[in-house]
């Protein structure tokens, strides 16, 4: 699972039940809202007097309807029928709780999960594995506890040590041994609780489903290079001391560090964690994409 750091929850607009989420943030770390309201805050022009009327103007043209939402491209129903009685969202926590312990086992879910507020964690979290930051204070999985280590000290460039990837082997085995089909299935039982908190976090007429599809093939995307990782410290202009620099460094290869946080995750996990991550990736792709699934 990727490393904690301070970065501040996404500020431009554009974790998946519990257990399915398990599957993914395992994979690449064990991984806004606001519309512009700027169109509200214009001044004001001030109405001109109108010229006389010398003849009456033709009746306006009948409005365009909008186009009706296309619809999802990979319906979440075609994998099960969401449960009837679901709570609300703001309530959902101790329901969706209950249902991971069931799937995973309590020890588990303490040990790896962060549930209060998990639904918008996933959500929000997927979201960002797509795109520049993913910030640690949303996450629905536990950081883990040893820290990002690197050969060498000092602010000179270095390589990420080989022993780091030792860090995700646990969270790896766990995603493993989540049973793939019934985490999908308790996914789609509580899917409307992810999709009205995608709402809610600025995307209506979008549907999470999809957003998760995106997001699994960027992972899929993600480079392998063959050698060691060049790292660096970020730089830091302030004379404040710095207790926790392992959570500044960045890539020193450009093209590295402008790839998606997911995609930055994977590298930072090693190659063999990597393929480890993919393969899982590909399997939960399977599943959740539903395009060419007959819809039940």
């Amino acid at each position: 699972m990727p490393d904690q750091d301070t970065a501040e929850f996404r500020p431009a607009p554009e974790r998946t039940s519990a257990a399915l989420w398990v599957l993914l943030a395992a994979l690449v770390c064990a991984v806004a809202a606001g519309a512009a309201w700027w169109f509200w805050l214009r001044p004001v022009e001030l109405a001109l007097a109108p010229p006389p009327v010398v003849a009456a103007p033709p009746a306006p043209a009948a409005p365009t309807p909008a186009p009706e939402a296309s619809g999802p491209q990979n319906p979440v129903d075609a994998l099960a029928p969401p449960d009837a009685a679901l709570p609300a969202l703001a309530e959902s926590d101790a329901r969706v709780a209950e249902l991971l312990a069931q799937l995973l086992g309590r020890d588990k879910l303490a040990v790896f999960l962060q549930t209060d507020g998990f639904v918008r964690r996933v959500v929000a979290t997927v979201d960002n594995l797509g795109r520049a930051h993913a910030p640690s204070s949303m996450w629905p999985v536990q950081p883990t506890p040893q820290r990002f280590v690197v050969d060498g000290t000092g602010d000179a460039p270095t390589t990420v040590a080989a022993g780091n990837a030792a860090r995700y082997s646990t969270f790896l085995a766990f995603a493993e041994a989540v049973p793939m089909e019934a985490a999908v299935a308790l996914y789609a039982r509580l899917y409307p609780l992810f999709q009205q908190a995608y709402e809610e976090l600025g995307y209506p007429r979008r549907y999470f489903n999809d957003r998760l599809v995106a997001v699994l093939d960027q992972l899929l995307l993600a480079p392998e290079p063959a050698g060691p990782l060049q790292v660096k410290l970020t730089p830091v202009n302030t004379e404040v001391p710095n207790l926790r620099p392992w959570v500044r460094y960045e890539f020193v290869d450009p093209a590295l560090e402008a790839l998606p946080s997911g995609q930055k995750i994977l590298l930072r996990m090693g190659p063999a964690n990597e393929a480890r991550a993919k393969a899982l990736i590909r399997e939960l792709r399977k599943r959740v994409a539903t395009s060419g699934v007959a819809r039940k």
